[in-house]
């Protein structure tokens, strides 16, 4: 039981840690405009707490961003017919989402 709350307790103190020693961003600490990538941080410590939710609100392509990783890391390993077809059809989505996301973050909310 000790070893479970220590377990517990050392990944909320993990959490913490993450939560106050964030990069800051070199494009918004120069321009004050967010970067298509600013809030993905936040989002991932989100994520790892279990709150999908909070993770989706503070930046949507986390979870295909984290697919993505996988799936390369998966067909680096295990090379398939056609890889660079499917991570390249992979990477345009994924893109595409990112800006799609970008745009309405700057100009629409």
């Amino acid at each position: 039981m000790i070893t479970i709350t220590f377990i517990f307790c050392s990944s909320i103190n993990i959490f913490d840690w993450l939560q106050n020693h964030l990069l800051t961003c070199p494009f918004n600490a120069l321009t004050g405009i967010d970067c298509p990538g600013c809030g993905f941080q936040r989002s991932v410590i989100a994520l790892f707490q279990g709150n999908f939710h909070k993770s989706w609100l503070l930046y949507p392509p986390t979870i295909p961003l984290i697919f993505l990783f996988l799936i390369i890391g998966i067909l680096y390993k295990f090379p398939v017919k056609h890889q660079s077809l499917v991570l390249k059809t992979l990477i345009l989505v994924v893109g595409n989402f990112v800006m799609i996301s970008y745009v309405y973050k700057m100009f629409i909310r």
